[in-house]
């Protein structure tokens, strides 16, 4: 997405014409307000043209180079604030549901289904039909399409396989949110401009995944490991890794229940109770 978005100036470009000047022109805009996603822009076009070189396609110094080149052009990214994705608190998470369930599109659909799955906005546009088990109630996200590289299983609530039933009456391709072009998923930006339309500015799509763990963490009675593997998250060192075999999918699925009974207003049972002192 960094590439297809926020650097589509470059891809006008002959990939022996892009010079330093052109790179600048398509990371000072983002370097202040988002720096991580700059940081990781500028990584990617280096290697970009590191393998245009490298093809023969392009000879010379590298001009997205960090090292001993951009780092005198551009404010060191340690000097940067890291910053967070702007999230929704999780107890106005009902209230916003409630009113996107009010929206008929398909983009309203696919964010809610985000939200219910605390997935990444990436896994939902790019999720197909071959990775979905109904019967089983569980999404099988490849590695190849995880942050981590790791296979990640999803447990389905009940609103969500409602969701996928839906979208499955309209199926036009493999695509659960399939785009307006044939064969493509629903827009990078699709879910964003949900929330711009409606109003939401303290918010991002990522941002319920915080709001999802700070419910977890501070609703329930859920054990931490299991909210972080509910978020694909990289638990312990190598170490307890190896001996982590299983992915805890039916607890799993106790806690993603949960959380849409949280998205229907309804903490009941789930909630971490405490006794007044005799």
């Amino acid at each position: 997405m960094t590439l297809t978005v926020y650097a589509e100036p470059l891809r006008a470009k002959l990939i022996d014409r892009i010079e330093t000047a052109d790179i600048l022109a398509v990371l000072q805009p983002i370097w202040q307000t988002k720096p991580e996603t700059a940081s990781r822009l500028r990584g990617r076009i280096e290697r970009v043209l590191n393998a245009a070189k490298a093809k023969g396609y392009r000879t010379g110094e590298n001009p997205a180079t960090w090292r001993g080149h951009l780092e005198n052009l551009l404010p060191k990214p340690s000097r940067l604030s890291r910053g967070h994705h702007a999230a929704m608190r999780y107890q106005d998470v009902p209230a916003f549901v409630a009113r996107l369930r009010e929206r008929e599109a398909m983009a309203g659909l696919a964010l809610e289904f985000a939200i219910l799955t605390a997935t990444r906005s990436g896994e939902v546009l790019g999720a197909r039909w071959s990775e979905i088990d109904l019967d089983a109630k569980v999404w099988t996200i490849p590695p190849e399409r995880m942050k981590a590289a790791r296979e990640h299983r999803v447990p389905l609530s009940e609103r969500t396989v409602a969701i996928l039933k839906q979208m499955e009456t309209a199926r036009t391709g493999d695509f659960v949110f399939p785009g307006q072009r044939v064969d493509k998923p629903l827009s990078v930006m699709a879910m964003e401009m949900v929330l711009r339309r409606m109003d939401i500015e303290n918010a991002t799509v990522h941002g319920f995944r915080s709001a999802f763990r700070d419910w977890a963490g501070n609703v329930t009675h859920f054990p931490r490991e299991l909210a972080e593997h509910a978020l694909a998250h990289v638990i312990g060192d190598k170490a307890e890794q190896a001996y982590r075999r299983s992915d805890a999918l039916e607890r799993r699925r106790a806690l993603m229940e949960a959380w849409a009974g949280h998205r229907e207003g309804n903490d009941d049972g789930n909630v971490l109770a405490f006794k007044r002192p005799a």
